[in-house]
């Protein structure tokens, strides 16, 4: 099952070691399930957005593990990748990056062909073959038409998708340089956030002592963090719930809104999926 981790401190900058090469479930530990692709996202300090992507596991990925280290952003967002649809390439590896927002997606849309009837023009948006750049689309579109509430695309592109294609999962992390959002729906996979207050070193001490891993950098600003994995023993991490859209924004504040209570009207079971497919979405 592809993997996903999103981090927010805005406005502080901060680096994220801790979650993507140190915790006890690290993106490059879970990369060891996930090899066909690892991806980083961030913003710079001008506020650009930055994109390290290669069709290849974190864990062999050097610069990876060499960005990881290095950078610092007010928001994060990672991915590693077991492919259902689209060949193992650097254009579809997540995140991808559309009018400077990032985004990752973890689950599986059918009815590719109507997607791309439904997105017009907008398919030109699109770089790769997978159905989660083509899902990117119409939550950009969505967006601009709702005079650039993302939250609003998201919700919108999410419920059409939802109302007409066969879904199996649309979870997602989609951020700016100060803003998250994640989407859980329906409740085929898990997606976990974390609120972290000030005052707390980042520490875990393994089984007999054996690992120990710190982070000092969320020390002295609160954090959030959403992944698909509870990523170490902290006892904060929930779930989200089942069509629940979170945002977090500076502060950082964090608002929740209930969007698709409904679930998918073709909702796609692991036994309906192609066999490839089906192997990219069975959790570990």
């Amino acid at each position: 099952m592809c993997r996903l981790f999103g981090m927010s401190s805005a406005p502080q900058r901060v680096g994220a070691v801790f979650w993507l090469l140190q915790a006890p479930d690290s993106l490059s530990a879970q990369s060891h399930r996930d090899p066909d692709g690892t991806g980083l996202g961030f913003y710079d300090a001008s506020g650009t957005p930055q994109v390290h992507k290669a069709p290849i596991a974190a864990f062999r990925d050097r610069a990876f593990a060499e960005e990881a280290r290095r950078v610092e952003s007010a928001t994060f967002v990672a991915h590693v990748r077991y492919a259902s649809t689209g060949a193992l390439l650097q254009s579809n590896t997540h995140p991808f990056l559309q009018q400077g927002r990032l985004l990752a997606h973890n689950g599986v849309i059918e009815g590719l062909d109507a997607l791309d009837r439904h997105l017009g023009d907008d398919l030109d948006l699109v770089r790769g073959d997978t159905d989660s750049e083509r899902f990117f689309a119409l939550i950009t579109r969505e967006t601009s038409a709702r005079g650039g509430d993302v939250g609003a695309g998201i919700e919108h592109a999410a419920r059409w998708i939802a109302e007409n294609l066969p879904v199996f999962a649309l979870n997602l992390v989609l951020i700016t340089a100060d803003d998250l959002w994640a989407l859980r729906y329906p409740d085929t996979h898990d997606l976990y956030v974390l609120e972290r207050g000030t005052g707390r070193r980042m520490e875990h001490t393994g089984s007999g002592g054996r690992l120990r891993v710190r982070s000092h950098d969320l020390a002295d600003a609160p954090a959030v963090v959403v992944a698909s994995e509870r990523l170490d023993d902290d006892p904060g991490w929930r779930n989200l719930r089942s069509g629940e859209l979170l945002h977090v924004g500076p502060g950082p504040r964090t608002v929740s809104r209930h969007v698709l209570p409904q679930p998918p009207a073709r909702r796609l079971t692991m036994a309906d999926l192609r066999p490839e497919a089906a192997a990219s979405q069975r959790t570990a």
